[in-house]
């Protein structure tokens, strides 16, 4: 799992302009997050640091330097779940899982809980559903899951324009993984996949998602799940 973007071994990157000016950009922002943070009054919030921190790991992780970005990316993602900000979380969960450290596939597991549990924007939930895609072997069942997953939650959350938009991305990831999972391709082989998998039972889906998760976290769990089921609305 390699979302760096470091060079392969025995090549050289080339700096175009572009990449140069992102990375002063990048440096730029950096020192400036990190002023910011030194400067924060004595009343500040632990949101309000931890918004800082994120801000601080997103220039990390787009420097390349994911080691560093860890620490201040994990100690926001604690604070928003104390704060029940759950989208803020899902947000330092998936900057957690791309700095790609030990327990980058964890962070990926408790944030996506937070991120099918919550009805936070559904484009974050969606993210989170095609990094566990891409982590899945092509004949397994399970980028079948999160695929159909995402395509639901876009459905179910999404409003207006942003809706279209991303159900069409999550019908198109939904189309690749059936293409590498089983060599289908037409609409109407696809939606017999989808049946004959049971996918298209949302309780069924979403029990075998909890399954993924839980493979995925490992037991490492941040934060308590029983006290947050027993503070869901029940409807």
């Amino acid at each position: 799992m390699d979302t760096t973007g470091k060079p392969g071994r025995g090549t050289v990157p080339v700096l175009t302009t572009d990449t140069q000016d992102e990375r002063a950009r990048l440096e730029s922002a950096l020192i400036e997050h990190r002023r910011h943070l030194q400067e924060l009054p004595p009343g500040a919030t632990a949101v309000d640091r931890a918004r800082v921190e994120l801000e601080i790991a997103a220039a990390l992780l787009g420097l390349g330097r994911g080691a560093e970005a860890w620490e201040p990316a994990r100690r926001a993602f604690d604070a928003f779940v104390a704060a029940e900000h759950w989208a803020e979380a899902v947000e330092a969960a998936d900057i957690l899982y791309q700095t790609d450290q030990a327990e980058s596939l964890v962070a990926l597991g408790n944030g996506l809980w937070l991120a099918v549990t919550y009805p936070i924007p559904p484009e974050l939930s969606v993210r989170l559903l095609h990094h566990v895609v891409e982590e899945t072997p092509d004949h397994s069942d399970g980028g079948a899951v999160a695929a159909v997953a995402a395509h639901y939650i876009a459905d179910l959350r999404g409003e207006g324009r942003e809706k279209e938009d991303l159900i069409f991305l999550t019908g198109q990831v939904v189309a690749e993984v059936a293409k590498r999972h089983r060599g289908i391709e037409d609409p109407e082989s696809i939606d017999v996949w989808v049946e004959m998998l049971e996918l298209n039972n949302p309780d069924v889906l979403f029990e075998r998602l909890g399954r993924i998760v839980d493979v995925i976290v490992d037991g490492k769990w941040w934060y308590d799940r029983e006290a947050l089921r027993a503070r869901l609305p029940v409807n």
